[in-house]
């Protein structure tokens, strides 16, 4: 009887120390709501992220940086937030001057500038106008010869950099829609649909947005003609899980991570 019992607790403590080796690191799921432009680079780096950390699941939402805004207004769960304008992050920031409405939503000292990136024009190849450069593009929206796509001015950064462009060669978007020549698009990602679907002469987009679709920008905005389009990330004040989520960032920042986005032309922002 004695051997039994003796044999019964090893067989415990085998069991017990076993199981301690074997156990797994508890789940973690962070939420990420990042700019539609960066959807093709940003899986990848999640991709090898998560391979490296197989105990980290990341949900990405992507979209538009002012619909993101309004989802992080509205209550959203969120851990990180990259948007591709400093307006989206600069109005749920406590403190900012573009802040009107008291809102707080980001950790305060986890707010870094993320990348840079360029905006393009880009054409269709059903289209038959000279759209050399921005100079042709303005020419062609006064002589009404072209249909133009835009992002959305409210809450799309691309076209709000669009929207500084026209400005530069007094033209105004909302008039030159009325007349037809312009379509707003919800998103990037949309206007550059519109380009390769031929459902417009031309658009302007991100360098990053030409490169994942294979289109060839005619040209690329300088600083006079729109300002440095910065990509700024911050951990949400409302985050559960705010270590992982600064693991994260430390990787996003890499040199590892950065190398994949300049893949696609994004490029590191010089501070």
């Amino acid at each position: 009887m004695k051997k039994l019992v003796k044999g019964m607790i090893a067989l415990t403590m085998m069991g017990a120390l076993f199981g301690c080796s074997t156990s797994k690191k508890e789940q973690t799921t962070l939420t990420v709501f990042a700019a539609a432009s960066m959807t093709e680079s940003l899986d990848k780096v999640i991709a090898a992220y998560t391979k490296d950390n197989p105990d980290v699941t990341i949900n990405v939402n992507y979209g538009s940086s002012g619909d993101l805004e309004t989802q992080i207004k509205e209550g959203a769960d969120v851990d990180l937030f990259i948007s591709a304008g400093q307006k989206q992050m600069n109005e749920i920031e406590a403190g900012n001057e573009l802040n009107t409405d008291g809102s707080d939503y980001v950790l305060e000292g986890t707010r870094v500038n993320f990348l840079e990136n360029k905006v393009v024009l880009c054409v269709s190849d059903t289209n038959k106008v000279k759209l050399d450069n921005f100079d042709d593009l303005a020419n062609a929206l006064k002589e009404g010869s072209i249909v133009f796509a835009m992002g959305n001015v409210a809450s799309v950064p691309v076209g709000q950099y669009t929207e500084q462009i026209l400005q530069h060669y007094e033209l105004d978007h909302a008039q030159l829609a009325n007349d037809g020549k312009i379509t707003y698009c919800e998103d990037v990602k949309a206007v550059t649909t519109a380009i390769i679907e031929g459902n417009v002469n031309c658009g302007i987009i991100y360098a990053t947005d030409a490169y994942s679709a294979n289109l060839t920008p005619k040209c690329v905005a300088t600083t006079d003609l729109c300002k440095q389009i910065i990509y700024p990330a911050a951990i949400m004040k409302n985050s559960k899980n705010v270590d992982a989520t600064k693991a994260f960032m430390e990787y996003l920042l890499s040199d590892k991570a950065m190398a994949e986005f300049e893949t696609v032309g994004f490029t590191k922002v010089k501070e």
